[in-house]
Parts: C-alpha cells; sequence; structure tokens
C-alpha cells in the first residue's frame, strides 16, 4: 500500500470547535440574557453559544410558558446572529436539567466540541449547591461573568477555586480542555425574567427589556397575562 493510501485511510480529526453554553429557564428570554452574549463573544473567539432552555429546573416550581413556546422565543432571540443558536438537548429529557447530566451528554455526542459553561458571580459562588459539581471542572471550562470592579471576598470559599483556576479573558481560551474558569467583564444589566413577567401580567412590556420579535411573540401567544 503507498503512503498517500495509508494516509488517506487514517481518520482525519475534525477541528475543534470552541462552544459556550448558556442554560436557563428563559420565562422569557431578554436583553439581559442577550447583550452579555454578544459581549462574551465579542472578547473570546469562540465559534458558537448555545442557549438551553431547561425542561425541569431542579431549583424550580416549573415555568410559566411551556417548553416549545421558550424554545421559540430563545431561537427569536438568537435572531440573525450566526454565532447564536438554541439547543434542546435538556427539553429532550422528563428528568431534572442537572449541568452536569448535560454536559456528559454533549461530550458524548459532540466529541469535537470543547465547551465553555456561562454563569454570573452568584452562580459561581453557590457552585457547592449544585449536583456533583466537582464534575464540572472534568467536563468543560467555565466562563465567569463579571461586573467591572467587582471583587471576590477573600473569605468566600470558592476563591480558592478561582485563585486555582482562573484566567483573564485577554490571554485568550485554554490550550486544556477543561478545568478552566475564564474571567469575563460584562456590562450589568437591568432586566429580569422575574421582574418582566410581573410587567406583562398586566400588560405592560418594559422598554429595551427584549428584542421586538420576542415582545411580539408573546402579544400572540398572549404569555404571562392573568389567568
Amino acid at each position: 500500500m503507498s503512503q498517500q493510501q495509508t494516509l488517506s485511510n487514517q481518520r482525519v480529526r475534525p477541528p475543534i470547535r470552541h462552544i459556550g453554553l448558556l442554560g436557563g429557564t428563559f420565562d422569557p428570554p431578554h436583553h439581559g440574557h442577550l447583550l452579555p452574549l454578544q459581549e462574551i463573544l465579542a472578547q473570546l473567539p469562540l465559534d458558537s453559544i448555545w442557549l438551553l432552555p431547561n425542561h425541569i429546573p431542579p431549583h424550580k416550581a416549573g415555568t410559566h410558558a411551556s417548553a416549545g413556546q421558550r424554545l421559540d422565543m430563545v431561537s427569536l432571540l438568537c435572531g440573525d446572529n450566526t454565532r447564536l443558536s438554541p439547543c434542546a438537548i435538556e427539553l429532550e429529557r422528563a428528568s431534572p436539567s442537572y449541568t452536569v447530566d448535560t454536559l456528559e451528554r454533549l461530550r458524548h455526542k459532540h466529541p469535537d466540541c470543547r465547551f465553555y459553561f456561562i454563569m454570573g458571580m452568584d452562580s459561581f459562588l453557590n457552585l457547592p449547591q449544585w449536583h456533583r459539581w466537582q464534575s464540572l471542572f472534568d467536563l468543560c471550562h467555565l466562563i465567569l461573568c463579571e461586573r467591572p470592579g467587582w471583587q471576590l471576598d477573600e473569605a468566600q470559599p470558592m476563591m480558592a477555586q478561582l485563585q486555582a483556576r482562573g484566567q483573564k479573558a485577554e490571554d485568550g481560551l485554554p490550550q486544556a480542555n477543561s478545568g478552566k474558569v475564564i474571567e469575563v467583564p460584562i456590562t450589568e444589566q437591568p432586566w429580569s425574567s422575574t421582574e418582566i413577567r410581573a410587567a406583562l401580567k398586566h400588560g405592560e412590556l418594559p422598554d429595551g427589556a427584549m428584542p421586538k420579535a420576542v415582545g411580539d411573540y408573546i402579544h400572540q401567544h398572549r404569555l404571562y397575562r392573568h389567568r
């Protein structure tokens, strides 16, 4: 067999894709989700960010809009940004949406991808309460969204993790497959899904809270109104 035939018979490994992940109920999705993602994409060379609506959030009683409606709204939130896309993997199962389980499935399903799970500082500080939280560092990197000028208290138990694993956004993406905490400064946003639902309950929508397409979908389907 010639050298050329030997090379052609070898499996060519696809290039690694760097994928950010943002989980949540997205009930509804809004600019408080979208604008930080745009800032992350401006600072890190991720190929894409996937938005993962939860099916059964383990820390909440349920959702107000259905799984299908929330997935539709996430699609509208992504709009024509080719680096943002919805991912329905958590909606496909009937058990609670534990992040570590989702990451294990994603790693198995997409072996050519390196994953970066996005979270805010509050979630990071509460990470020890998450299901099998230490396994997250074996499955992905974390992208830690920080408000400019914010400093983590030295007495916080998670400070040791940040000191051991942390790196700045300007350092680029890690060479390792998992285990780093990438600190990315973002602009604090004034919107929350809870406050938006409260306004929508009375037929109001805060100005600038979400893209028009998402607001139109909510009004069309009469979501979050008095029952």
